[in-house]
């Protein structure tokens, strides 16, 4: 299954339609993954540590998501770590954009950061809002890119907030990557929060 995935993931590189001179690792560990080898679908060449996953014009409440990336020792600061996510709109739906050909099933609000020499990164996207006449708290999916080692999923980033995130809802989390349970603070812009990651926590046959 490795390997099948490892071709598919090449399979879409060559198909994106841009050189690539990044050499990726296809290698999924951590447990199943589903659908996480469409993080390498139209992965741009050149990857920066912030980025905005929407235009200006994306209906939603603005939200900024900052953090630093750490190796697995919880305190060195890990550079060049590729963190790609996607997320719902903000009618909790995962809709394809205009001309979108890339993962289709990721929707259009998605994208990438690469963690700066302190490991630092920067996400600018809207708040997602929950699946349509669903009790399935706000949240946005997280897949963790490591030159040389492979990909994983790490907890979804999920809101304080959120009425919807029970107490229950609270617990459902692996700790992978670290907690994903975001303390938001608007302010004149929108939604600020902070999340770190932590490489390898708790993720098996890491």
């Amino acid at each position: 299954m490795q390997f099948i995935y490892a071709l598919i993931g090449f399979a879409l590189i060559v198909s994106s339609g841009c050189a690539q001179k990044q050499a990726y690792t296809f290698k999924q560990i951590g447990g199943p993954c589903e659908d996480c080898q469409m993080m390498f679908d139209g992965i741009p060449e050149s990857i920066a540590s912030s980025g905005s996953l929407v235009i200006p014009s994306e209906p939603g409440e603005p939200l900024i998501i900052r953090g630093t990336i750490f190796k697995k020792d919880g305190k060195t600061p890990a550079p060049d770590v590729i963190l790609y996510v996607y997320q719902t709109d903000n009618k909790g739906l995962y809709s394809t954009g205009k001309n979108q050909t890339h993962a289709v099933r990721h929707g259009h609000i998605r994208g990438w950061v690469r963690s700066n020499s302190n490991g630092e990164y920067e996400i600018k996207t809207i708040r997602p809002a929950s699946y349509p006449d669903s009790r399935n708290p706000q949240h946005i999916h997280p897949i963790i890119y490591e030159p040389g080692k492979g990909y994983y999923w790490i907890d979804e980033y999920v809101f304080d907030d959120d009425p919807l995130l029970t107490k229950s809802e609270r617990s459902r989390g692996d700790n992978r990557g670290g907690s994903g349970l975001i303390k938001l603070k608007r302010n004149a812009n929108g939604w600020e929060g902070t999340r770190n990651i932590v490489l390898g926590l708790n993720i098996p046959d890491y």
